[in-house]
């Protein structure tokens, strides 16, 4: 199904969840340890933000520190993973993400997200959201954000192929990664906005989601 963009609805027979931006709120402790790791460094903190989102740390540190051996990104990723992990002070659930998680409990969903199953575990659940049945974390790619195999894997073992899929994002990185999978696009808040989503809301409680004919479901931007 060809992307139309602008669009306030779309049909779809699965939705791929990113996390952090999208169901839930967790900026503030991206913020306090990103701005700590990038003072650490002598840059910029500001500068530094602009990059994290969506990515895998190892991703961000390699954007911003670029002559760095890759050993040293993964070994600070594995720290900054773990000190996110024990920080949930802050951590929401974006509006209107309980209610939308209720509303498709039961159509084919996946989650898609740059964390890893722990800290995926304690930021879903410091939320109070019901984590997918179906999870792609970290751990289950061997490349990160805007590269597209996380969604892909998700439409996989969900058995949908890509262009039955919808993404849930709000980074630049995650929409790149959707768009190279092939998928249309939700934005979700002022990030996501940029980026020219098919469909941009301000958040989870702006859409509504109706059942359709053959397996198929409508989202619409109200």
């Amino acid at each position: 199904m060809p992307a139309i963009r602008t669009s306030s609805a779309m049909t779809a027979r699965a939705l791929l969840l990113d996390m952090d931006g999208t169901l839930v709120d967790s900026d503030a402790v991206v913020e306090r340890v990103w701005r700590g790791w990038a003072v650490d460094h002598g840059l910029d903190p500001d500068e530094a933000l602009k990059v994290v989102h969506g990515r895998q740390g190892y991703a961000t540190m390699a954007a911003l520190l670029p002559h760095r051996p890759m050993s040293e990104n993964h070994a600070e990723n594995r720290e900054l993973l773990a000190a996110e992990t024990a920080d949930m002070d802050g951590v929401v659930p974006i509006v209107g993400a309980p209610a939308f998680m209720k509303a498709i409990a039961d159509l084919p969903h996946a989650l898609v997200t740059s964390a890893n199953a722990p800290l995926a575990t304690a930021r879903m659940g410091a939320a109070g959201l019901p984590m997918p049945q179906v999870r792609i974390t970290a751990e289950c790619v061997g490349a990160s954000k805007p590269d597209p195999e996380g969604f892909l894997k998700a439409a996989a073992e969900l058995g949908f192929a890509p262009d039955d899929c919808v993404v849930f994002e709000d980074s630049e990185a995650g929409i790149t990664a959707a768009r190279a999978a092939g998928m249309r696009v939700v934005g979700v808040g002022p990030r996501a906005a940029a980026f020219a989503p098919d469909i941009q809301v301000a958040d989870l409680g702006a859409l509504a989601v109706t059942a359709g004919p053959n397996g198929t479901f409508t989202l619409t931007a109200g």
